[in-house]
């Protein structure tokens, strides 16, 4: 049974989804999952099949989930940045404050967020990067999910077989730079080149993501958005981040969102198989100084890489 509660963010609601008995039982505390959906800056919410779909799909696989009701942009101009970005934080330090009576393992909480909301996640990471030397390495998430992310104001234009992709699939074809920079202006509300590194993470070089958690990122095949993530995928590898990217087979954006696809269950697997890897230690954050001992993993579209 999930419930609503209030986080500290304006009137923002966080609906907490507990790991199953059965999974829990065996293990007093369980890993868990802050989780932010998509919705281009401007929709979305905690009833969408992204957030509560994924969210029970998780819970039953033994994964507690803090699905983040965040402020979205408004005609009005309320919500832009850094409205979204302040929410992701501010559940997440609410987890981990709470984190005790949620039955959930300190150490093994992660970060994650679909589209848009995998946006303001990975700004987040990069905000608690930068505030790294005054905050202890627990207050880093263990893992980081980015699920069909946006990441790039300005993408770079897709290759000749996901150009093919698009074009064979019309109503794939939505995210075109036109699409791509309204929904960063709306949701920026200023000129794009002032924008700052953790609204646009996709510009972030090598020197920026040191110390940044394993990374577990799942794209959309037919998804012009997919060039932004594989951008961002390439630095955390050149960074020396444990980085595993992958191309879900037959989908567009947003598969997620689609309970029905059965690429969405594969996602959920891929998602619950990452987990097991950070609790087993196989994959942890760390930070710049210890880059040295970090595990790297390349940049694939074949599945999970060891």
């Amino acid at each position: 049974m999930s419930q609503l509660t209030a986080y500290g963010a304006a009137d923002g609601l966080v609906r907490v989804y507990p790991a199953s008995t059965s999974d829990a039982a065996a293990r007093r505390r369980t890993p868990a999952l802050v989780w932010a959906h998509g919705g281009g800056f401007v929709a979305g919410d905690l009833d969408m099949p992204e957030a509560e779909w994924v969210s029970r799909s998780l819970a039953a696989r033994g994964i507690a989930v803090v699905s983040v009701d965040y402020r979205l942009v408004a005609a009005d101009g309320s919500g832009r940045l850094p409205a979204g970005s302040d929410d992701v934080l501010a559940a997440w330090r609410w987890t981990l404050e709470h984190a005790d009576e949620l039955g959930i393992d300190p150490g093994c909480v992660t970060i994650g967020g679909a589209s848009a909301g995998a946006n303001l996640v990975a700004g987040a990471v990069l905000r608690m990067l930068g505030e790294a030397d005054d905050a202890p390495p627990a207050s880093l998430p263990a893992g980081v999910f980015l699920a069909y992310p946006t990441l790039l104001a300005v993408q770079p234009a897709p290759d000749a077989a996901l150009r093919a992709l698009l074009d064979a699939n019309p109503a794939a074809d939505r995210f075109g730079p036109a699409a791509v920079r309204g929904m960063y202006e709306t949701y920026l509300g200023g000129p794009l080149d002032e924008a700052p590194l953790f609204a646009v993470p996709g510009l972030a070089a090598a020197s920026d993501l040191a110390g940044f958690p394993p990374v577990l990122m799942i794209n959309g095949e037919a998804d012009e958005l997919r060039v932004s993530g594989e951008v961002f995928a390439a630095t955390l590898v050149e960074a020396g981040v444990d980085t595993t990217c992958v191309v879900e087979p037959g989908t567009e954006h947003g598969h997620l969102n689609r309970p029905g696809e059965p690429a969405a269950s594969a996602s959920i697997e891929r998602i619950v198989a990452w987990f097991a890897s950070l609790e087993t230690g196989v994959a942890r954050p760390t930070r710049p100084a210890d880059l040295h001992h970090h595990r790297l993993t390349a940049v694939t579209t074949e599945g999970i890489t060891s």
